[in-house]
């Protein structure tokens, strides 16, 4: 990296860290700190949402991904569009979460259920996420160390330092620094800031790539790839593994099952100055996307090529040299799957490395830097107030003052920052970013959607089905992250030497499953199954939800005596006694929602609420999501009664159709969003001036009073 390099990484920097300092003055009681004071607007949470919500793991894991399976996938994640549509246009379990008014999920958790719960589903989010969180640290540290081409070790003195540790440390301080200093305000408005920058940045590094690769060189790479791993082809997928068309559909089930579930970002949750900010904060993530998605399927392709292109061969041979001689068993533990998976997960940093441009690389370097910081903040915020609003604040059964709440929130987010560094110093990382993700996940998500689908929805659901679905869930979370996480370093070797008979039928059985069950291929050779535990975390995902899902609604049938009232937990009919917005507006609201008559406009969940714009924003993501529904369903239907596309077909169509469309639509996004997200922080600022304007009050931490009705 170059001297105008680091002023790109410094500058940014420096400038986000001033903003969040001038933010922390707002900062005056729990609900700001928890909350930002319930005053922020829709382009402010999407576009900071957003932000926080990709971070630099999620990159690095979406590199493992795209590398490894290509774009094929995204031909069949287009038929997902309509269910995601009428989960973003109806509001589907935002708008109910919104109206509970609650800080945290586990504060509805316990008005729904009880408190007892409350404590041990916050106990569980609070593990899942920390864990889950832990390695964030680890991941955006070895980038840098490996983007940058920084040393293993440097020396102060006489004193040998670890850079992994070192650097792990710094950028944790960084994210400490922001959100210690003022919670979800400073949090949302950097991040926010972070956003606005990398949509200038994602647009620079779009047309750099563009610059570099020549198309006849891009085709040459991606139509070499083997028979049934197409890069481009959604037919010709059929070898795929990890990464294919199950993994596809489990996720499809998840996004339903667990909307808004996962609380690693629950600060945006009810940061908005009413339900209907909310809502239509989650219709515009439709668009906030723009040139990121396409800057990240450019980034791989460009690695992709660099790596398989012939006229890129010696160049190639370097990086698959140093990621060999840089990343060894010995190296990282002693596990030779450990390395494995870090040679595959730092291969597209370090191609970039070689492939961008002087002041590029420093560009792309801070835009890495802003999504792992953005991310960390977030993140710490979360878990550290789950731990005391979810955990401490009930058992205590009382509330805290003012100011020794703040002082734990602040005690326990540094915590969880000494708990992410020394996780992600010792902890070996054996399998794919995204598998990690899901194993973790289902200790929490697994019976977690049940409980907050159920308790939002359903007026049966009791307090002994939601416990019953929890533990079913963490049990295959514990089990899954355990078995996968130490496969090679404990279970194989001990199977191996109690029962080898008993391991080659296990592993017998895997192989004949992998052949009979579709979408399956279970990579089940003795040598990598000595190395790598078969079953993928997003399948041992799908068996802890089904099982949830089951416990649930059995138990609830079984032991539902009185139904609960749904009405006065959303405060709604007699119950809508205090309002967000003005008391005459909101009573014409429920009168015209009383003789609403059934069309379009409720279908897309357009109810009296919405603005001439706001009904123009939800046509138009009708419209855009339709027409993208119907291109593939030509192609589908093209595909199948005329002939499959050869492989050349799919690429010039990606090419000449899929690419320009994609720039067109980041272009114009890219204006929207500055414009709307530097508004609504304006807008925010003169809120928050402003103390007697705030939702926020000194009352307004978390704390339920009374369990039940």
């Amino acid at each position: 990296m170059s001297f105008l390099d680091w002023l790109f990484v410094a500058i940014p920097l420096i400038a986000v860290v001033a903003i969040g300092e001038m933010a922390r003055r707002y900062t005056r009681n729990v609900a700001d700190f928890l909350a930002a004071g319930r005053q922020a607007g829709r382009y402010l949470i999407s576009v900071a949402d957003g932000t926080a919500g990709m971070g630099l793991i999620s990159v690095v894991g979406i590199f493992e991904m795209q590398y490894k399976s290509g774009y094929a996938l995204d031909f069949w994640n287009s038929f997902t569009v309509l269910i995601t549509l009428a989960l973003t246009l109806t509001g589907f379990m935002i708008y109910r979460y919104r109206e509970t008014r609650v800080l945290t999920m586990a504060q509805f958790f316990e008005i729904r259920y009880s408190r007892g719960f409350r404590i041990f589903a916050g106990f569980l989010a609070f593990v899942s996420g920390v864990v889950n969180y832990a390695l964030f640290p680890a991941v955006g540290s070895r980038f840098m160390i490996y983007y940058c081409g920084f040393p293993d070790y440097f020396s102060i003195g006489s004193l040998q330092v670890n850079t992994f540790g070192f650097l792990m440390a710094l950028f944790l301080s960084i994210a400490l620094f922001i959100v210690l200093s003022g919670g979800q305000i400073t949090t949302m408005v950097t991040d926010c800031c972070q956003g606005i920058f990398g949509y200038l940045g994602y647009a620079v590094i779009v047309i750099t790539i563009l610059c570099i690769f020549s198309f006849s060189d891009i085709q040459t790479a991606v139509l070499s790839r083997p028979e049934g791993k197409s890069f481009f082809n959604p037919f010709n997928i059929d070898k795929l593994e990890s990464f294919n068309l199950l993994y596809l559909l489990i996720g499809m089930f998840g996004a339903v099952y667990n909307r808004n579930a996962w609380l690693g970002q629950q600060g945006y949750l009810c940061a908005a100055a009413n339900p209907h900010e909310q809502k239509m904060a989650s219709v515009l993530g439709a668009w906030r996307a723009g040139f990121n998605n396409l800057m990240l399927m450019l980034l791989v392709i460009g690695a992709y090529t660099y790596m398989n292109a012939p006229v890129y061969a010696d160049q190639a041979a370097a990086v698959t040299h140093e990621l060999a001689t840089r990343i060894t068993p010995e190296s990282v533990g002693g596990l030779e799957q450990t390395a494995v998976t870090l040679r595959h997960q730092m291969l597209v940093p370090v191609a970039l490395r070689h492939i961008l441009p002087i002041g590029v690389t420093g560009l792309f370097c801070a835009l890495a830097l802003f999504l792992m910081v953005s991310t960390d903040t977030t993140y710490l915020h979360s878990w550290g107030t789950i731990l005391v609003q979810d955990i401490i604040l009930p058992i205590r059964n009382k509330p805290f003052k003012p100011k020794t709440q703040l002082l734990l929130l602040r005690l326990s987010i540094a915590g969880i920052a000494v708990f992410a560094w020394v996780f992600s110093f010792r902890f070996g990382q054996s399998t794919y970013i995204l598998q990690f993700f899901a194993l973790t996940g289902t200790v929490y998500l697994g019976g977690a959607g049940s409980c907050i689908l159920g308790g939002l929805y359903w007026k049966k659901g009791t307090r002994q089905a939601a416990y019953t679905a929890m533990i079913v869930g963490m049990f295959f979370g514990i089990l899954g992250f355990a078995v996968s996480s130490w496969w090679e370093g404990y279970f194989y070797p001990t199977l191996n030497v109690m029962a080898p008979q008993l391991l080659e039928e296990f592993r017998v059985l895997l192989y004949n499953a992998g052949e009979s069950l579709p979408f399956v291929n279970w990579s089940v050779e003795p040598e990598v199954f000595r190395r790598q535990f078969p079953v993928s975390g997003q399948e041992i995902y799908l068996l802890g939800m089904l099982c949830a899902i089951g416990s649930y609604i059995a138990v609830s049938l079984l032991t539902c005596r009185k139904e609960f009232n749904l009405d006065k937990m959303l405060h709604r009919g007699k119950y809508n006694l205090e309002h967000f917005i003005d008391a005459d507006a909101d009573r014409n609201i429920l009168e015209a929602e009383k003789h609403h008559r059934f069309n379009w406009r409720s279908l897309l969940g357009i109810t009296a609420e919405y603005s001439r714009g706001d009904r123009i924003l939800a046509w138009s993501v009708l419209i855009w999501t339709l027409y993208g529904f119907s291109v593939c369903l030509v192609q589908l239907v093209w595909n199948l009664g005329f002939g499959i596309w050869s492989e050349k077909t799919w690429f010039n169509f990606w090419r000449c159709y899929s690419l320009p469309l994609a720039l067109l639509v980041g272009a114009v996004t890219t204006v929207w969003f500055t414009w709307g997200a530097t508004r609504d922080l304006r807008r925010l600022f003169r809120s928050l001036r402003n103390p007697g304007k705030a939702s926020g009050t000194e009352a307004d931490d978390g704390f339920v009073k009374h369990d039940r009705e």
